[in-house]
């Protein structure tokens, strides 16, 4: 009963619904501001106290008591998850200014009371064991996100990615249910803590793999993917950073805590995990590159990202089954900072891409450009995160995916031909991202913030508050500081590692910090070397007057903004290359010889996810199916009583023949 305490901000939300409209907003950030200190001080006891025991939480339940548990590793990523909540509600603030215009309180209502819902069913899927328990927490997380997703559900085509979003999210639950199943019947546990009994005595690749499956539909693995380039660019910007930054994280979570379970076919494990994240790695910043809406853009750089955490988990696993305690802290190290650096920035670059939109009105890379003199403060932040997804030092992404090739590279000198080879095709293929994520965030800021507007926009003045730009500028100082100083983020995440994976981290520690020091250092010159020549460049040209002029059309004083690069010709080479691997279309028609005055041309290149039109043309026969099915519904009292009576009697048959 000392624990309830905990369930105080759960009573608290309820209050939302009937809150006025004047101090709605200021009671949610209240209820998520209780939570998140209710939440994280344990987590940051348990985090920075090597060695604690577990924090738990006894709450009644219907069947008894229900444990809600905070160890290391759930303590890891419920600092990360609130960090991420708070930031995007700050941000919601404002970004919802404009829908007061067309939204009712009722709808801001519900849209407030699932925001905070989403925020307690992430923690508490990170903090129980039990399985039904568990269960109901993602599926509370899969219908809040899902009523956030709805949030313009006027709009027809949100409304099908809503319904798609939640389908796909039912897939993975019902394949999670499956694991568990299985885990109870060799067992009788029904949960996680089921586990190492069930892989002490059975063969451990077949049961994770179901479990795999079933978090990989949340984390975006390919082919699970499919939901997430729809969804995020559907839901309200401060949703898609949350979604992106840290809901997606829960299926990476479910995949390690599954890991701390196996105790064989680890190595094996650890090649299918790496295979898949390659892969995924590799296709989703090939997608990102090609596309011309701002979000979408965003979004398959977070299947991209899902895939350079998948390689640090897969490096981790192989090294668990090698008894190799250097791949296994370099992996997992590297895979979990990845997670809290991309719950960083992709955050800050969607909340960009939310500043972008609410002063443009579109999303469409086509139709910008030049915004960096309307909105220099967006651009810069917008900027800034580019430069971390794309791992340029001295920011964080380059942190966590230098501590992936340096394990690559650690697991490259091995006298197996087979793991040499898997771990040089591992490098080339996060090179090859590194290379094409430069490409494409080079794209997404150049045609979006520099040259000039391609279409007439209206700008709606002031759409940027300053309530925007503050947790935009409080994800850069944490972005930056990583950069900066990783060996205090780094430390603690080791630490844990190495008690969750029973490995000694200290051998490995002194070196690796040394070399973190150093690549530290030498970041803060760079940082220091820049502000100098700002300064001294603000005295050179402080005396002179600054004219601002067109952009220099060399030489050619007739430019027009059609003459800039668009979307899909400053992809168009690498379309080309990529060919084989895309569903490419190209709308266009020719002129003849015979045209002497050609009408007006339009040259349209349309690029789908292959794998998304294999999903749809599933659904489309389940869905025609379920028509033809629909036709026994005739509304004839005999035709009901008659499919009654063919039912007993297939039992009957089934049951004669001793199959039931």
């Amino acid at each position: 009963m000392e624990n309830l305490f905990i369930l105080i901000p759960v009573v608290l939300s309820f209050f939302i619904l009937v809150m006025p409209t004047g101090t709605r907003y200021y009671y949610t950030l209240s209820v998520t501001v209780l939570t998140i200190v209710l939440t994280a001080l344990p987590a940051a006891q348990v985090l920075m106290n090597p060695g604690s025991i577990p924090i738990l939480f006894h709450l009644p339940g219907p069947s008894g008591s229900v444990t809600f548990t905070i160890d290391n590793l759930s303590a890891f990523f419920v600092l990360v998850t609130n960090f991420t909540v708070l930031t995007g509600l700050l941000y919601a603030k404002g970004y919802l200014l404009s829908y007061r215009r067309t939204k009712t309180p009722a709808q801001f209502a519900l849209h407030y009371f699932s925001y905070v819902w989403l925020h307690f069913s992430m923690l508490c899927v990170l903090m129980v064991h039990d399985g039904t328990v568990f269960l109901v927490c993602w599926e509370l997380m899969a219908v809040s996100s899902f009523m956030l997703i709805l949030f313009e559900a006027e709009k027809r085509t949100t409304l099908k990615t809503a319904v798609n979003y939640l389908v796909q999210m039912h897939i993975g639950l019902v394949l999670l249910v499956i694991a568990f199943l299985v885990v109870e019947a060799g067992t009788g546990q029904f949960g996680f803590d089921g586990l190492t009994a069930y892989f002490s005595g059975h063969p451990n690749a077949p049961v994770f793999l179901l479990f795999f499956a079933g978090f990989a539909v949340k984390a975006g693995f390919i082919p699970f993917h499919t939901w997430l380039p729809e969804a995020h660019p559907a839901a309200p910007s401060h949703v898609s950073g949350v979604m992106s930054g840290v809901m997606i994280k829960m299926g990476i979570f479910g995949i390690v805590r599954v890991l701390t379970y196996v105790q064989s076919d680890a190595y094996l494990i650890g090649i299918i995990i790496m295979i898949t994240a390659s892969l995924t790695g590799l296709y989703g910043i090939i997608m990102s590159v090609i596309q011309s809406d701002l979000k979408r853009l965003l979004a398959y750089s977070t299947i991209e990202n899902v895939g350079i955490i998948g390689m640090g988990i897969g490096l981790g696993a192989m090294g668990m089954g090698l008894h190799q305690p250097a791949l296994v802290l370099l992996g997992f190290g590297g895979g979990l900072m990845h997670v809290l650096n991309h719950s960083l920035f992709k955050s800050l670059l969607f909340y960009g891409a939310g500043s972008v939109y609410k002063t443009t009105h579109t999303r469409n890379i086509a139709q910008l450009g030049g915004l960096i003199h309307r909105m220099p403060r967006t651009a810069g932040l917008f900027l800034f995160g580019s430069v971390a997804i794309c791992a340029l030092p001295p920011l964080n992404g380059f942190i966590s995916e230098i501590l992936i090739y340096y394990g690559l590279f650690t697991g490259l000198h091995s006298a197996s031909v087979f793991q040499s080879l898997s771990m040089l095709m591992v490098i080339l293929a996060l090179a090859l991202i590194g290379g094409l994520a430069v490409f494409g965030f080079s794209k997404a800021f150049g045609l979006t913030f520099l040259g000039t507007t391609r279409s007439k926009i209206h700008f709606e003045e002031n759409a940027v508050t300053p309530g925007m730009l503050f947790p935009k500028l409080l994800i850069a100082m944490v972005i930056l500081l990583i950069g900066l100083a990783p060996v205090l983020f780094l430390s603690p995440l080791l630490v844990m590692i190495g008690d969750q994976f029973h490995v000694s981290p200290q051998p490995f520690m002194a070196p690796l910090f040394q070399a973190l020091s150093k690549i530290s250092l030498v970041g803060i010159i760079l940082l220091l070397l820049t502000a100098a020549l700002l300064a001294l460049r603000s005295l050179v040209v402080k005396p002179a007057t600054t004219v601002y002029g067109p952009t220099w059309g060399c030489g050619y004083t007739a430019a027009t903004p059609r003459i800039q690069y668009t979307p899909d010709s400053y992809a168009g080479n690498f379309t080309e290359l990529a060919n084989p691997l895309l569903h490419t279309r190209t709308e266009y028609r020719p002129i003849a010889e015979e045209d002497i005055f050609p009408a007006k041309r339009s040259f349209i290149i349309r690029t789908a996810d292959i794998f998304g039109t294999a999903t749809r043309k599933i659904l489309d026969f389940l869905m025609l199916a379920l028509k033809k099915i629909a036709r026994l519904q005739t509304g004839n009292i005999q035709h009901y009583v008659l499919y009654a009576f063919v039912f007993m009697l297939i039992i009957f048959v089934l049951l004669y023949l001793k199959i039931l």
